[in-house]
């Protein structure tokens, strides 16, 4: 039981600082989306084609750059979860009504204070669907740094393969599936919130 304590502690902090460099990366990508319009096809195009290759085989490109241990699993996850992130922030952004910027514009505001007061309030339950999205698939995917040594409870999954060791097994998934949803209930939860106080 302590062992399986270790392993959701590495589990959690795998995928929080996954999400955390994911979050730094992916919501300036968002914005310049949103408002650089000649870029936004590069953008999101980037976007696209890494929810597309798989985080096992961004996992084995970066062996020989990075080799084994928690750095390539941190990297391969955050790869995977900057997708959602960028792609709902420019959704976001883009969904704002222009009757909410120009009502801002004509009390007077800046640019940067009708971002900060307008743009984000309104665009954060949009953004927050895909911080969502990115923190389910991170936490799941996570299972799969057992693979170069970093831990988790991928090293249960695996340990309850190689042992027929059934209870292993389902308690090890059981345990990933039940951080992936108590995730996605919290913030489903700052979603709605969001949206109300929008």
């Amino acid at each position: 039981m302590a062992e399986l304590g270790t392993h959701v502690a590495q589990h959690l902090e795998l995928a929080a600082t996954a999400l955390a460099l994911a979050l730094l990366v992916g919501v300036p990508l968002g914005v310049v989306a949103a408002y650089r319009s000649a870029l936004r096809g590069g953008v999101l195009a980037v976007a696209g084609v890494g929810r597309t290759v798989p985080s096992l085989a961004v996992l084995m490109l970066l062996l020989p750059v990075l080799g084994v241990g928690v750095a390539p699993a941190v990297t391969a996850l955050a790869l995977l979860a900057i997708p959602p992130i960028a792609i709902n922030v420019d959704l976001g952004i883009r969904g704002v009504s222009a009757a909410a910027l120009d009502a801002a514009t004509a009390m007077g505001m800046t640019g940067s204070q009708r971002f900060a007061r307008v743009v984000v309030p309104l665009a954060l339950p949009v953004s927050l669907t895909g911080l969502r999205t990115a923190t389910t698939e991170t936490i799941a995917s996570a299972t799969l740094a057992t693979f170069i040594g970093a831990g988790g409870l991928g090293d249960e999954i695996v340990r309850g393969l190689q042992t027929d060791n059934s209870a292993l097994l389902f308690g090890a998934a059981a345990a990933v599936a039940a951080l992936a949803l108590a995730a996605d209930v919290a913030l489903a939860a700052s979603g709605r919130f969001a949206a109300h106080a929008a």
